[in-house]
């Protein structure tokens, strides 16, 4: 039979490196939420980072249909990081309003700190917080590896970080705003995205802001340099698995404590992100959705309020002979 004592002088942490295999998806949500990397990414170390660059698959691929209200235009929305974050403040029954505007960190009158500090406070406090912690802990372990000289996990971390600081610059040149169509003049936008499950989301800004986070690609395709870069990451991230093997048992305790603070984190500030940020381009829930018996009422209500119903002919909402009265559908 087998004893306590047995299995306890045998269990150790010598595989904790495979915890950074685990194929989670906080890291690629964290880069659709934010619309890019930033430098200080490379700290940031959670399992799942090697799947940083599958952040253009977090919409489960859906392209809602839209209808734009002010021109009688449809179209579908393809950026994934934007269907993704509506996808999150989607209600089903439920008609839910944001509004896109410009992102306070682009602007030119700010110093470049001032920018910088902008950038993390319009994602919200508590989550720029949190997130700051993440790069917090891996400096703290990366000082106490080097405390107890256990340098097979002080490599294994650094190996990591190159990894993560390989990824992130990836995604910082794919993220680079491409082809936008053309300026509209400041023009005022209003358009109705329908969602799976029966989620409505109405999109408010400037023409050429609801643009920046609906129209074009989001992150570009990889070059054959950016392709080699990004294999190369995640057969580091696999190295890191095998090599970790060779360090003690504290530095092993130190590094999986770390990607599992870390990933907790992490995933807590996605869930306090309360925006997303697109380019130059920040979009929030304004109001508090509106409940819907019946998608004929909600359709009735914004034709009345648009003044015109072609946009709702062609996303399917109602048909060319189907009457209106007073915001009433004859069904």
């Amino acid at each position: 039979m087998f004893k306590n004592s047995f299995i306890s002088g045998r269990v150790t942490l010598e595989a904790a490196g495979l915890v950074a295999l685990a194929d989670l998806s906080t890291v690629a949500m964290r880069t659709a939420l934010t619309g890019t990397a930033s430098y200080i990414d490379a700290l940031v170390l959670a399992p799942g980072m090697h799947q940083q660059q599958s952040a253009d698959e977090v919409n489960r691929g859906e392209t809602p249909i839209t209808g734009a209200m002010t021109s009688g235009y449809f179209f579908h929305v393809e950026n994934p990081a934007t269907v993704r974050y509506l996808q999150t403040i989607g209600c089903t029954g439920h008609l839910v309003t944001a509004h896109v505007s410009p992102n306070p960190s682009f602007n030119s009158m700010l110093s470049r700190n001032n920018r910088l500090i902008q950038s993390f406070v319009v994602a919200g406090i508590p989550a720029a917080l949190l997130y700051l912690l993440c790069p917090v802990l891996t400096i703290a372990v990366f000082a106490l590896l080097g405390a107890i000289q256990d340098w097979w996990a002080f490599g294994v971390l650094w190996m990591l970080v190159i990894a993560r600081s390989i990824n992130v610059v990836v995604v910082k040149q794919r993220s680079v705003k491409g082809w936008k169509g053309a300026k509209e003049r400041s023009e005022i936008g209003d358009l109705l995205i329908l969602l799976s499950q029966d989620r409505w989301v109405r999109l408010k800004g400037s023409v050429d802001d609801l643009k920046a986070v609906t129209a074009g690609q989001w992150l570009q395709e990889m070059s054959d340099m950016e392709s080699f870069a990004v294999a190369f990451a995640t057969l580091l991230v696999y190295m890191c698995a095998a090599l970790a093997g060779n360090a003690s048992r504290v530095g092993s305790l130190l590094i999986a404590c770390l990607l599992l603070c870390s990933v907790a984190l992490l995933g807590l500030c996605n869930s306090l992100t309360n925006c997303l940020q697109m380019y130059d381009c920040v979009v929030r829930v304004e109001g508090e959705p509106k409940q819907y018996k019946r998608r004929l009422d909600m359709a009735a209500d914004l034709i009345v309020e648009s003044g015109r119903r072609d946009w709702a002919i062609d996303i399917g909402l109602v048909k060319h002979d189907e009457s209106i009265n007073c915001g009433e559908f004859a069904l």
